[in-house]
């Protein structure tokens, strides 16, 4: 691995993905892009060796996510709740939100938050990327921002809802004390193009645990990592 790792941060927003990517050394050369589908990430221009991607990558056939229960127990209230139970792989091709339900009752007992289903498009998308594109799963790492965020901050998770000013601002103080440049440039890239301000503060903050994955320093969650039927991990790292 080079000195200068180019390594990409992935959240899902409404104009599709979000990615901000480079070497997280050199923070005001970040670029950023909206992609349409997580086969955009194999474009990207440097190549990023890892990614952080803020979405279920291993899904479970019943049971509970460890991974989930491990993430939701280290941050706590109230920035647990961000982490929701992800849909089980069965969920993926229902047709819709009641169907969905029907099927987790079946299987494991409880039915789907209607939070996770929003994002099943962008879980399915994310699973069928992988299973093609199998050279990626080397490469592309389930983050979530909220536990980058923690770790970030010493260990202890953000007081306030990034949807709020407070927490926009205490996430952007810590980007621009550790990612000097990095808000301008890609919010440079960005003009023009439909996103939210938190999924750029999220994108960052998974291009931050993927610079930790590179290095070898990221913590996972939990520390045993468990696959899924299709031999995709079932783990946060931050």
């Amino acid at each position: 691995m080079t000195d200068h790792p180019v390594v990409a941060g992935v959240d899902g927003c409404r104009g599709g993905w979000l990615c901000v990517w480079g070497p997280a050394d050199e923070p005001a050369s970040l670029r950023a892009a909206l992609i349409d589908h997580p086969g955009g990430i194999a474009t990207l221009t440097p190549a990023p060796s890892v990614v952080g991607a803020d979405v279920p990558i291993g899904l479970a056939e019943a049971s509970p996510r460890g991974c989930d229960l491990a993430a939701r127990a280290r941050l706590g209230r109230p920035r647990g709740s961000s982490v929701f139970p992800a849909p089980i792989r069965p969920m993926l091709t229902a047709a819709d939100y009641p169907t969905a339900c029907a099927i987790g009752r079946a299987r494991a007992g409880r039915a789907l938050s209607r939070q996770a289903w929003n994002i099943v498009p962008l879980i399915h998308a994310m699973d069928r990327f992988l299973q093609r594109d199998t050279q990626w799963r080397e490469r592309v790492y389930e983050v979530h921002p909220e536990l980058s965020f923690a770790l970030w901050n010493g260990g202890t998770p953000m007081r306030h809802n990034k949807k709020r000013s407070p927490g926009r601002q205490e996430r952007i103080a810590l980007i621009e004390r550790d990612l000097p440049g990095a808000l301008e440039a890609t919010q440079d890239a960005l003009s023009g193009q439909r996103y939210a301000a938190d999924d750029l503060l999220d994108a960052l903050a998974a291009l931050w645990s993927a610079a930790r994955i590179a290095r070898g320093e990221a913590v996972a969650f939990p520390e045993t990592v468990e696959t899924d039927e299709c031999g995709l991990p079932m783990v946060i790292r931050a």
